[in-house]
């Protein structure tokens, strides 16, 4: 197992923004110090998720100044925009936007890179960073993806499938007799 990599310069606030929850971390050096997970809401204005998000940082006894670095992945481009805007505001910086440019030490043999949703992007770095050997990532979201990593740390692709609520739902709706799941 490979060791992972530092980050020496103070916290690093994490932010995944995806379809159905957003999930922040905040990092001191490669240890999560605090989490926390938020409902994807399109109708939140800017100002509605800044109160949430400076409201558990004060929560979690995080200043802001002691956050020296943010990075956002986002899978629901309406939103990318709020967070960056939020982030400079709180902590007077741009975060990194991760996109298949961004650094993570993965060669992409895809296609159209551009394409690939930061989601898998960051998957699939992260899995191979911590196991550095041929991987299937598959994760369990609103949809379920499959993502292929080769030994040499390139990025094949995969498969993207309903998740299991909207796979579930669809049966019930679409069957006789299945009942309803939660």
């Amino acid at each position: 197992m490979a060791k992972q990599q530092e980050w020496p310069f103070g916290m690093l606030l994490a932010i995944d923004i995806g379809n159905s929850h957003i999930v922040c971390g905040v990092f001191q050096e490669s240890r999560l110090i605090s989490h926390w997970r938020l409902s994807t809401d399109h109708s939140k204005t800017p100002d509605e998720y800044s109160i949430v998000l400076r409201s558990l940082l004060q929560h979690h006894k995080i200043l802001p100044e002691d956050i020296c670095g943010c990075i956002v992945s986002s899978v629901v481009p309406p939103l990318t925009h709020i967070f960056d805007m939020w982030t400079q505001s709180l902590l007077g910086q741009q975060p990194l936007i991760v996109n298949s440019e961004s650094p993570h030490g993965l060669t992409l043999r895809y296609s159209n890179p551009e394409e690939i949703g930061t989601d898998r992007l960051v998957n699939a770095a992260a899995a191979f960073a911590h196991y550095q050997r041929y991987l299937i990532i598959v994760d369990f979201g609103t949809a379920t993806t499959f993502c292929i990593v080769t030994q040499q740390g390139e990025y094949l692709g995969g498969a993207i499938a309903p998740g299991l609520k909207s796979a579930a739902d669809t049966l019930h709706i679409k069957t006789a007799k299945l009942p309803k799941v939660d």
